[in-house]
């Protein structure tokens, strides 16, 4: 196979503790193989999340996730994505940095905010494409799947491959393999979800149970590989051969 290799690092995350997150992100990225081109974390990996006023406590600067990024992108020498709660002024957001080894970043912000997290979270009004070692890649967090506009509109985009960040509930699990694979088929492209495990982690979120299910999805919209809901890795390789053959077979414009 020809093509980048990525890593899809699975772990619950601490809510509203930044810097036990980072530290758990930091060493979950130096256990990855040398061979990694990318490591995906979740949606609010670096932050938690809690949808009421102690969110402001737990949130942080766009400076402070993409600093952090790249300092973890540069001991490692792969690109990392990894969401956070944001801190824009009295502004939050939900966020995913795509930082590059070289220390540049894109930042995307949620367009599409779930239940309620919309009563403290302000939505992005922009899609995504950032340059990956996949090729044009779109970035979704977590509920954006459910959206075939967004999909649409990157499939005019032309991008090669769909990066989504998620901290999708366990109950609903299933619509989180559906979407993925969906997605992935609307545009003849490699899907690649990083989605949080375990459970919330302090009073309100107790009860809050996370689907796990990271997974890579193929072009035709086939599973090539997924975990359960255990704290593991996912590795894979998306073959840009495949990509080509796929895109030859359903008549996609290269």
């Amino acid at each position: 196979m020809t093509g980048p290799t990525i890593a899809v690092p699975q772990r619950a995350a601490f809510d509203l503790d930044p810097a036990r997150n980072e530290a758990d992100v930091r060493a979950r990225a130096a256990d990855l193989p040398e061979s990694i081109d990318i490591a995906l974390f979740s949606e609010y990996a670096l932050t938690g999340f809690v949808a009421d006023s102690r969110a402001f406590s737990g949130a942080i600067p766009r400076e402070r996730a993409t600093d952090f990024l790249a300092s973890v992108a540069a001991e490692n020498g792969f690109d990392v994505l990894a969401g956070y709660l944001e801190r824009d002024g009295e502004t939050l957001h939900n966020a995913a940095a795509y930082v590059r080894s070289d220390g540049s970043a894109t930042v995307y912000r949620k367009r599409h905010l779930w239940g309620d997290e919309a009563d403290i979270v302000t939505p992005g009004d922009e899609l995504v494409v950032a340059d990956t070692p996949a090729g044009r890649t779109g970035i979704l967090t977590c509920y954006d799947l459910n959206f075939v506009r967004d999909s649409a509109a990157l499939t005019d985009e032309r991008v090669d491959a769909l990066f989504v960040v998620g901290a999708w509930p366990d109950a609903h699990s299933a619509n989180w393999r559906l979407l993925c694979r969906a997605r992935a088929l609307d545009g003849v492209r490699w899907l690649v979800g990083a989605n949080r495990t375990g459970s919330g982690s302090i009073s309100g979120t107790a009860g809050s149970e996370y689907a796990g299910r990271s997974l890579v999805v193929r072009p035709d919209g086939v599973v090539a590989a997924a975990l359960n809901r255990g704290e593991r890795d996912l590795v894979w390789t998306l073959d840009r051969d495949l990509l080509a053959e796929q895109r030859a077979f359903v008549g996609s414009v290269e």
